[in-house]
């Protein structure tokens, strides 16, 4: 698939992998999708300083001073894909062992890579008739790196 350089797109053309060796995922190869997502919403949280400076007579002065953010990702439990079988692993886990790698590749290309910390909600419940689930959010765990997918 060529990358999205102008117009719309289908949200199903972003791409997510997960580091399956968690944080001490180092390779490509280490990096693999989520079998059978089905939605994402993002969540940015900005911390916002305001002050009220003599000069500008009342009216109000802010800076950005800091930035996070979570990614929730909802799909269908897959058994024996990699990246499915390694976030539903993570259900009971605590403390480092919820430190991952993640990618989150754009249509137009641009790829946000960043250490997280992954934060799952639900694997496998659901009603009798449903299809069990897997719901879990990435929340970014320092500076993420922006660039181009390779």
């Amino acid at each position: 698939m060529a990358a999205v350089t102008s117009g719309v797109y289908p949200v199903h053309q972003n791409k997510f992998k997960i580091g399956k060796k968690g944080s001490a995922s180092t390779s490509a190869e280490d990096m693999v999708t989520i079998k059978d997502l089905e939605t994402f919403s993002l969540s940015m949280d900005n911390n916002i300083e305001e002050w009220s400076a003599l000069d500008q007579e009342g009216w109000t002065r802010r800076m950005s001073t800091g930035k996070g953010f979570s990614i929730s990702l909802s799909g269908k439990r897959c058994v024996g894909d990699p990246g499915n079988d390694y976030v539903a692993g993570l259900l009971f886990k605590n403390a480092q062992e919820l430190e991952s790698k993640f990618e989150w590749i754009f249509p137009d290309g641009t790829k946000v890579a960043f250490d997280c910390i992954v934060n799952v909600t639900n694997v496998g419940s659901g009603d009798s008739t449903n299809v069990g689930a897997l719901e879990f959010e990435v929340l970014s765990n320092g500076k993420p790196t922006i660039s181009e997918e390779e």
